[in-house]
């Protein structure tokens, strides 16, 4: 995707040395990058958030094996690296998942061999994603082409939540990808992007980039999604994943649940991008069994803003002393997800779809 002309993704290798990220804590007031050096840098860049979404942050993780190869490339360390990567994160699937696909490729390997093969094997991962959610587009654009058709005049509102665009991604984004497919065909696209407290990913990223993009959006409240639905203001949702389970539970950012709920009230299609490396076969029931993050009491009682003078600032919300919680992510079940928008088209939301479609991740040829 691009930034003012300019085509970048979220990560890139340095010479084999660092890592390069977009420091997605200072969207959307400042745009910097920074470099992971180090398997402790990679590990703080996940859990602060500097870099996040699931499919991002197991490119961070494959990166963040490279790096740990270049410092000891010993299986013992790797793997003591690799669970010190999978700790920092523990919903989103695609962490373990590339940190286990890295380890696997570097085991029979000598030690010697290792850091060269884990930085070509994290480039792999990324050049991967980035054409998984590619495909996803090009599977979710009839879906829009649809909805155009059916419309006698204005564009096609979509409603999403949190970010799951190029952002969360390494490009192209889960969610967004058929968004920017339409956009870029020419079709009119409206996107209504909830604000996703607490940490505001959808007003902070998703409006973002999809203003850098040039793609027509409107931040609303979190709660203001029902209103529109009843009121025929959204053609249909589409969200991203964290992790999906073979079931088809969906785990995303919490309040997705509650959209799903409203859709399915409102009888607007519910949509879910999920590329393979977030899917679980191993999960059947995604509420019971997806562990869930709590996160810092810290994202809820405060946020961050430009001041008058320009300058991004603090301010606390809450009363001194209030108890505060603050779960993540909440899980969707499959019964409201109207379908799965995947790399190798659009799946039911059921554990014999899912297992046709993917048959290498159910363990059948």
């Amino acid at each position: 995707m691009k930034i003012d002309g300019r085509a970048w993704r979220t990560i890139w290798p340095v010479e084999d040395r660092a890592a390069g990220v977009i420091d997605q804590r200072r969207l959307p007031h400042e745009f910097a990058t920074v470099e992971l050096r180090g398997l402790a840098d990679a590990c703080v860049a996940i859990s602060d958030m500097t870099v996040r979404g699931a499919p991002l942050i197991g490119a961070a993780a494959a990166y963040g094996l490279a790096l740990a190869a270049n410092a000891d490339p010993e299986t013992s360390s790797l793997r003591a690296a690799g669970e010190r990567l999978c700790a920092t994160r523990p919903t989103a699937v695609n962490l373990r998942w590339a940190v286990e696909r890295v380890l696997a490729r570097l085991a029979p390997l000598e030690p010697a061999a290792r850091a060269a093969a884990a930085w070509t094997e994290a480039a792999a991962i990324c050049d991967e994603d980035a054409e998984a959610n590619r495909m996803i587009g090009v599977h979710g654009l009839p879906l829009i082409e649809k909805l155009a058709a059916a419309k006698k005049d204005g564009p096609v509102n979509l409603l999403t939540h949190c970010n799951a665009g190029w952002l969360a991604c390494v490009d192209w984004g889960t969610a967004t990808s058929p968004i920017y497919q339409a956009h870029d065909a020419g079709i009119k696209v409206h996107v209504w992007v909830d604000e996703t407290r607490p940490r505001n990913q959808g007003a902070f990223l998703t409006a973002w980039e999809l203003g850098r993009h040039g793609v027509p959006h409107t931040v609303i409240a979190d709660n203001a999604g029902g209103h529109l639905m009843q009121h025929g203001q959204v053609d249909a949702c589409i969200v991203g994943t964290d992790r999906t389970t073979a079931a088809g539970d969906v785990c995303n950012k919490i309040g997705t649940y509650l959209k799903a709920l409203a859709a399915r009230d409102c009888g607007v299609p519910f949509y879910v991008a999920l590329p393979s490396s977030s899917l679980d076969p191993a999960l059947g029931d995604g509420v019971k069994e997806i562990p869930i993050e709590e996160r810092s009491a810290r994202e809820v009682t405060h946020i961050g803003g430009l001041g008058a003078d320009g300058a991004v600032e603090e301010v606390q919300l809450t009363p001194a002393g209030s108890g505060v919680a603050n779960p993540g992510f909440d899980v969707t079940p499959a019964r409201l997800v109207t379908g799965l928008l995947t790399e190798r088209g659009l799946v039911a939301a059921d554990r014999a779809a899912l297992a046709a479609a993917f048959p290498e991740k159910f363990g059948k040829s």
